[in-house]
């Protein structure tokens, strides 16, 4: 008897975003916390990330630095995770487990709605309103602190 595959269902889809760019989508209703996507690419040493791209002034990179010191390229063999946008008020929320980074839902999410997570950047340099204005934010929230960079404490 012939051994019948099922189409993988796809929570989630790649289109136009109005925040920024590419944007990714949830197809189906998404409960809190529900696993979405695993953020994939290339693995990769800070200093081999810093050495290729650090020079570059864009704030707009897909790399993801992990606890350990290695940082996850999405340039490279990276998936639809790369493509989720920063929010002040996030609907996700990354999480790293076992090395790997995932992105999971902090609340329900309606179809059709964009996934985002607050990206919460980190440099070490002064934030200036020049820096701010580099970073900035495009999430149009009531809660826009208007940077997608993390708050100084």
């Amino acid at each position: 008897m012939p051994v019948t595959r099922r189409k993988a269902y796809r929570r989630i889809t790649v289109r136009y975003s109005n925040i920024h760019g590419k944007g990714v989508f949830a197809t189906t209703f998404i409960p809190k916390g529900t696993r979405i996507v695993e953020y994939k690419g290339k693995r990769i040493s800070e200093d081999a990330a810093d050495e290729k791209y650090g020079d570059d002034e864009s704030p707009h990179t897909f790399l993801f630095l992990l606890d350990d010191q290695i940082v996850i390229d999405a340039n490279h063999r990276g998936n639809s995770a790369r493509w989720i946008n920063h929010s002040c008020a996030p609907n996700c929320e990354a999480n790293e487990e076992n090395g790997r980074m995932f992105i999971d839902a902090v609340r329900d999410i309606k179809p059709g709605e964009e996934l985002t997570y607050d990206y919460n950047l980190t440099v070490e340099e002064r934030y200036t309103p020049a820096l701010k204005r580099l970073y900035a934010c495009g999430c149009g929230t009531r809660k826009c602190r208007g940077t997608i960079l993390a708050v100084k404490r």
